[in-house]
């Protein structure tokens, strides 16, 4: 049996250069599923991306979702793109197995938590105050390499690891520390700074975009401190749960989201196409 991709539309161009196609996924010419492959929004026209991929429940275990993979891939390549993005759920285990299976690599996941009645607390000693405008300079100076870093670490070229840093930055804090529905927080223990916070509220839920210790005061639990504080924060806001992306390989911070009851949403991997 000969598994293929029929498209079912043209290809898709959007002004910027960006490409995008739907298929079916056949079996010796019969419909066993779907894909949708697009170039990134957000590393731009040398990366692709798998959207979507699915194989109906008759023909699944059969190998059908690797070949429509693999074959993706071959597209990808056609259109000049060096690496292949997805984006797997966190409840579809099989499709995970396949992806590692075909080599793509763990980046990063998204992690949430539901919000219950109760409010945390901060541990004694430890208090909150909003961040200053200097904080805030100084945080960002700080802030967009570390993020560009991050991404170089785990396969993005250099450029586009800059560019996604900046352009994050830019898109989110078009008003700096007084955009809208963003809260910059200083953590202070017994009056001495330890550590900052930002927390979205833009959305149904809230998210975590930056934690981070002081250098001089990690290992002291003051990183636990400030995710009390961000649950503390969404609470207030209304919000009925809060999210964040952690880096693959960062395991103190993932050790840490894990005892405070955070769960796997998603993940993102990634695969050099050669």
């Amino acid at each position: 049996m000969t598994t293929t991709l029929r498209p079912t539309e043209p290809l898709q161009r959007a002004a910027d250069g960006g490409l995008s196609r739907r298929y079916q996924v056949c079996v010796n010419s019969r419909p066993v599923g779907a894909i949708h492959l697009s170039t990134s929004a957000t590393f731009g026209p040398r990366v692709a991306e798998i959207k979507d991929l699915r194989i109906e429940e008759p023909d699944r275990g059969r190998g059908r979702g690797t070949v429509a993979a693999l074959a993706a891939e071959e597209v990808a390549r056609g259109w000049g793109c060096g690496r292949i993005d997805l984006r797997v759920p966190a409840d579809a285990e099989a499709a995970l197995r396949l992806a590692t299976a075909l080599g793509y690599v763990h980046r990063n996941r998204g992690l949430e938590k539901p919000l219950g009645s109760v409010v945390p607390e901060l541990p004694a000693g430890s208090r909150a105050r909003p961040m200053t405008e200097a904080e805030f300079g100084r945080w960002y100076e700080q802030a967009v390499p570390e993020y560009a870093q991050d991404w170089l670490d785990r396969g993005v070229p250099e450029d586009e690891a800059w560019a996604r840093s900046r352009r994050d930055h830019e898109v989110l804090l078009t008003q700096g520390l007084a955009t809208e529905n963003m809260r910059f927080s200083v953590l202070e223990h017994e009056d001495t700074r330890v550590g900052v916070l930002w927390v979205s509220f833009a959305d149904a839920k809230a998210f975590v975009f930056d934690v981070r210790t002081d250098e001089p005061f990690r290992g002291r639990g003051h990183g636990r401190s400030l995710m009390l504080l961000a649950e503390a924060q969404a609470a207030a806001a209304g919000k009925r749960a809060i999210g964040l992306n952690v880096f693959a390989g960062n395991t103190p911070a993932e050790r840490l989201y894990e005892s405070l009851g955070y769960v796997p949403v998603g993940y993102s991997l990634y695969k050099h196409l050669l």
